[in-house]
């Protein structure tokens, strides 16, 4: 009875769980292997494409050698990190103001702005693009920090307030019996209790902001001044020449910072998608 109940859950749980891990993860590997495999070893079909046969570094050296991968990268912190926070600013602000402070429009408000995140963004870039190139904001970085927020901050507004409404308001009455203000109450109590929304949407933000392709593909034109995805396909890319080595070396450097993001906040990721409340 004992080995059927194991061999049922071997059979039921174990077996798919392996091969959707298998599923997820071989992409990663692939790209491991690419990294470490010569381009004589990589186009060569004769041997087992599954296998490092003869391992090297050349595709590492080449990518930091021949691209200006470093510059790229700090592009990307810059532009991620920079429209995280002004999102989040904003996001915080509008999604307490519509579940706190109960004005006529509040319901409508709170809609409106998160249909504003169902608008594709190839709409949405012929009349930024008009905008930034009337102030004078074409081909910088700061055309892509006033842009990014646009599909930012619907989002993280509509997740922050199912975030604040499972927040008892009986805690915000209590601090003002006290005498406590609605920005001290919001910085001493709010802010707090909402930490584990706050990170959902920050790591929400960072990572579209780190992968965004139209919007840096259409506004930045100089080398220097694009971002790991624009600058890996472009400069990467000649003609029909795929540089598929360095290709996939940048692209396994790129996705580490956002790794390391979702392995360090996971936990509060995943409460502050859940609406969870911790006493």
């Amino acid at each position: 009875m004992v080995i059927e109940r194991v061999g049922s859950k071997v059979i039921k749980f174990y077996v798919p769980l392996v091969a959707y891990l298998a599923f997820l993860l071989f992409p990663f590997y692939w790209m491991v292997n690419t990294v470490f495999k010569s381009d004589t070893e990589l186009y060569n079909m004769d041997l087992n494409p599954l296998y490092i046969h003869s391992p090297t570094l050349g595709n590492i050296v080449s990518l930091f050698t021949e691209t200006i991968f470093l510059k790229w990268m700090a592009n990307t912190f810059f532009v991620a990190i920079t429209a995280t926070l002004i999102s989040l600013v904003a996001s915080l602000l509008a999604a307490y103001a519509i579940q706190r402070i109960q004005f006529k429009t509040s319901g409508p408000t709170g809609v409106a702005i998160f249909l504003g995140y169902l608008v594709p963004q190839t709409i949405l870039f012929i009349p930024l693009a008009h905008i930034i190139f009337k102030i004078k904001l074409w081909d910088s970085l700061w055309a892509l920090i006033l842009t990014y927020p646009t599909f930012l901050i619907p989002f993280c507004t509509w997740l922050l307030m199912g975030y604040f409404k499972s927040i008892p308001k009986e805690m915000e009455e209590c601090a003002m019996i006290d005498g406590a203000s609605r920005i001290k109450i919001f910085r001493k109590i709010i802010l707090p209790l909402c930490l584990p929304g706050v990170l959902s949407a920050g790591i929400f933000c960072f990572t579209l902001s780190w992968n965004e392709y139209l919007y840096a593909l259409a506004f930045i034109s100089s080398t220097a001044k694009k971002t790991v995805p624009i600058g890996l396909v472009t400069e990467l890319v000649r003609g029909d020449v795929y540089h598929w080595g360095a290709l996939m070396a940048g692209a396994l450097c790129a996705s580490v910072p956002v790794a390391l993001v979702y392995s360090f906040f996971v936990e509060h990721y995943v409460a502050g998608m859940t609406g969870a409340l911790k006493e």
